[in-house]
Order: structure tokens, then sequence, then C-alpha cells
């Protein structure tokens, strides 16, 4: 690498002494390789049609037979040919001043850099659609060579780490990363055009709340406090329906300071979209279209593969409480059990399942439970409603479930999409379950909330009837492009530094 890497450089200087700039400052493209494509698919073989264009890109492949040269240019939209002929070649040197213009493109130009050339279209004998070149310039020098094959765990791990790399050579990230604009942009369109408006929050806060997260903790210098990353967009969002925005949302960055695997990545994006005098079932519909559109946009249909199982997103999408879908799965049923954690503590070994050591209450136990046994089988699409209020501190309390609270969240694929209340707007009830919180941080659980005091003031002011929902965009991209892993759909995932993975492979060879 090192060898090839100062054979680019001395070709740069080459190029700098025989008046041609390695690395220049622009260059004035009349088309993309995509619409010359479309456009001139009628062109027959062997034939030429003396339209004048200037196309750039990256040559990524270059075969060199004597006087004639075949090189593949690659741009955002796509690729093609371009046939380069000594004699052409040396007829359009306006400079007149160096005879072996074709040996200068075909010695001093790689793979891997940029150009930009100028001539006219012609079909091969072959058919490829090729431009015939007049005129070139070299854009930018590269010093390293392309990747020559892109498979094996090994590259996967450095697509992720050099992502630059795995866009040149593999289509199909370019296309993830061009339906994930897609997503998004649709999005936005389709909450604006429903009169929702979107307003930014802060991303550094005081206290940080809205889920049930660890927060990456920073320090402002000049106030001398901590601030924490925010871990969801929900009170701020909320403070504005106090104010009088009625349909608002915010799609953005968050930040919780947890585990990496194919689901979770500790930067992520997601929107959150909350509507005055509504509630949770107004939500479920607002999700159902939403979700639907976009992948009637992305996908043009609404049944889809995702990691080859067939998924039928065409509504109306089966609600159903967590209770049934636990009974249905293991036939205990939790009302039996009341408060009794010891009956049902009891009940849950007996039918062979985990019982987790910190279940403080019933309805954990009755989480935990639906996490273990029904929430991985949630192929199709299904909202599943009215959760336990003792994971709920930002829920309605349900208006006739005793013990629950008015909250769905949407499974796809067996993967949580979405999460969404009738919001809790009575401020003595929001304070006494962030109490509550608060106790169960002190006890040591550093996911729990905490007490935003500007929040309840807030609230205390007065919040209309509200209706809130979150949507995971990546895992949402995820779904729509048929990624396997959440690292697949974020350009620059957080990844260990590579000096602790060699750290721990001499570790463990040493061992």
């Amino acid at each position: 690498m090192s060898e090839l890497r100062e054979t680019r450089l001395g070709k740069a200087a080459a190029l700098k002494r025989s008046g041609k700039e390695p690395y220049a400052v622009d260059f004035k493209s009349t088309h993309r390789t995509v619409d010359l494509q479309n456009e001139h698919k009628d062109l027959p073989k062997g034939e030429e049609r003396n339209i004048k264009v200037s196309v750039a890109g990256r040559v990524i492949a270059r075969r060199v037979m004597g006087k004639i040269a075949f090189f593949t240019l690659l741009d955002e939209s796509g690729s093609i040919q371009l046939f380069l002929e000594k004699s052409t070649l040396e007829e359009f040197d306006v400079l007149k001043e160096d005879p072996s213009v074709f040996k200068q493109i075909t010695d001093f130009v790689d793979s891997g850099d940029w150009i930009g050339v100028n001539g006219i279209l012609r079909r091969t004998d072959r058919g490829e659609l090729s431009i015939k070149v007049h005129t070139w310039k070299i854009l930018s020098k590269s010093l390293k060579p392309l990747p020559d094959k892109w498979h094996g765990l090994a590259d996967v791990e450095k697509r992720y780490r050099q992502r630059y790399l795995d866009l040149i050579v593999n289509p199909e990230s370019r296309k993830t990363f061009r339906q994930r604009a897609l997503i998004v942009s649709s999005i936005r369109r389709w909450l604006d055009d429903r009169g929702f408006l979107e307003i930014e929050t802060p991303v550094l806060q005081s206290e940080a709340g809205g889920a049930d997260a660890r927060p990456f903790i920073t320090h402002h210098n000049t106030f001398d406090i901590p601030l924490y990353l925010r871990i969801a967009t929900e009170l701020h969002l909320k403070r504005l329906v106090v104010g009088g925005f009625e349909r608002v949302y915010e799609l953005g960055r968050i930040f919780r300071n947890e585990g990496i695997s194919t689901r979770h990545n500790p930067e992520f994006t997601s929107v959150e979209i909350y509507q005055a005098f509504v509630d949770y079932n107004e939500m479920m519909n607002l999700t159902e279209e939403l979700v639907v559109s976009i992948c009637h946009k992305v996908c043009g249909t609404t049944k889809i593969t995702y990691q080859g199982k067939i998924l039928d997103l065409t509504p109306p999408w089966r609600r159903v409480s967590m209770q049934e879908l636990v009974i249905e799965a293991t036939g205990l049923n939790f009302d039996l059990f009341a408060k009794d954690m010891e009956k049902a503590t009891s009940a849950i070994a007996e039918a062979g399942l985990e019982v987790p050591a910190k279940a403080s209450s019933v309805g954990r136990l009755l989480n935990a439970v639906f996490e273990q046994v029904v929430e991985p089988n949630l192929v199709q699409p299904t909202f599943v409603i009215d959760y336990p209020i003792e994971i709920s501190p930002l829920a309605r309390k349900h208006r006739i479930k005793e013990g629950l609270v008015e909250r769905f969240e949407l499974f796809i694929a067996g993967r949580e999409t979405a999460n969404a209340f009738s919001e809790l707007i009575d401020p003595v009830d929001q304070r006494n379950r962030l109490m509550a919180q608060q106790k169960l941080k002190q006890e040591g659980d550093l996911e729990a909330h905490s007490i935003d005091e500007d929040f309840l003031n807030a609230l205390e002011i007065g919040m209309p009837p509200t209706g809130g929902l979150g949507i995971g965009i990546d895992r949402l991209v995820m779904l729509l492009t048929d990624s396997p892993s959440i690292k697949d759909v974020i350009a620059f995932p957080l990844l260990r530094p590579e000096s602790v993975l060699s750290n721990r492979k001499g570790d463990h060879q040493s061992g």
C-alpha cells in the first residue's frame, strides 16, 4: 500500500509538470450518467450521436488496449463507459503542446481518480453506451486504490468504519441511503401537509426526561453546570402544546448512553408528534396512515419482504392488549394475580419462564413476560395497547381498566417501531409518578425519570387533552430497505475504536 501511494504521488507530480493540476477547482457537467443512459437507449450498436456532453465522476475500472482504452466512470446517479481513442484525443487537444495526450490519461489516471470528460455519444459494437472522449481534465488524484473485493465479515466491519469506500463499491448501500433520505423528507411532507409544525427543541438539557434511558452527561463551562444530551424531545414538545401549538413535531437526533446491537445505536433519529384534543386511538390511526403512506412512497406496495419474511402492511392492523397477547402465548392471566407478587412470580416460574430479578410489581412482571415470549413473534404489524402504569409514567391512566394506561406500541417484524400515549395532563398525578421514578433513580435505576420542575410548572399552567407519538426512524428505514442491522442505515454508526479491538485480539491470542 505504501509503494502504491508513492507511485500515485509521483503521477500527481508528473501531471503538475505537464500543466494539469491534479486537484481542480471545478468542472461544469451537462449531464448525469443515468440521464444519458435513459435518453439515448435507442442509439443503435456501432453508431455515434453528435451531441456534445460533459460528465464528471470517479474512474472505477479501466482497460487499455494499444491505441484505445475503456474506462468506467461512476457519478452519484450511476455509471457510463468512456471510449478513449488516441487519434481522437490528439485531434481535440486544444493546446497541441503534448502529442501524447492519450498516454497521459492512460498512464497517469488510475481507478479511484476523479475526472471530467467532454465528448459525444457512441454505442459500441457490444451494445455499451459510451462517451467518445474528446478532452479530459483531472479533478482529484486518488492516492489509495479502491478495494478489489467486498465480501466477508472483515469487510462488513470495514464498510461501517469507512463508509466512503462502502458507498463507492456497493450500489445497494448507496440505494439504502437514498431511500432513507426519501423516507425522512416524505415524513416531513406528510406531517406538514396535515398542519403539523416542526419546531426544534434543545439537544442540551438541564434535565433529561421523556424516556426510560441513561443519558450522556456533559458540562457547560461558563455556567459551571452539568447538562445532558436529550434522550427524547417529548417534554419540550409538550411545553409547546401548553403554549398553544395544537399540532407539533420534531424529527431529529436522540442520544442514549446504552448498549449497541443490531437494533440499537447510542445516537439515533426519531420523530415525535403531538396533537391536541385527540387520544391514543386517534394516534393509532395517524400512525397507520403515515407508515402506509411512506411504505407506498418507498416500496410502491404495502406487501414487502423483510429478511425472508413476507409482511403485509395493508390496513387495518391488529389492535390487541398486552394482557391478551400474554394469555394467548402462555395461558397466564395476570388479572388473577392482582398485586400478589409472590403468586405472579411462582406462576411465571412454573411456566418455565425467566423471572426478572429487579421486577418490583406485577405490572413489571407482565411486561417482562411479554418481552420474553410475545414481542419476538409479532411479525405482522400489530398495535399492542393498554400497558401497566408502572412502566408508563408519562401516559394517562386508562379510563376503564384499573392499573393500566392508554398507551400503545407498534411492533413489526418482532421490533418496536412506534410508541404513543394519551398524554398525562393532570399535574398532580404527573408529579406523583415522577416522584416514584425519582425514588427508583435514588435506589440505583439509572434509566428512571428525573423530576423536571419546569415541565411540571407548564402542566400546572394547563395542557389540553393530547395524543403523542414517537417513531424510530432508523428502525423504519431498516424495515423498508430490508436491512438486517441498524448500522446498515446509519451512515456513520458508533463503533468500538480499532485500537481497543486490536488490544482485545492480542489479549485473546496471548491467553
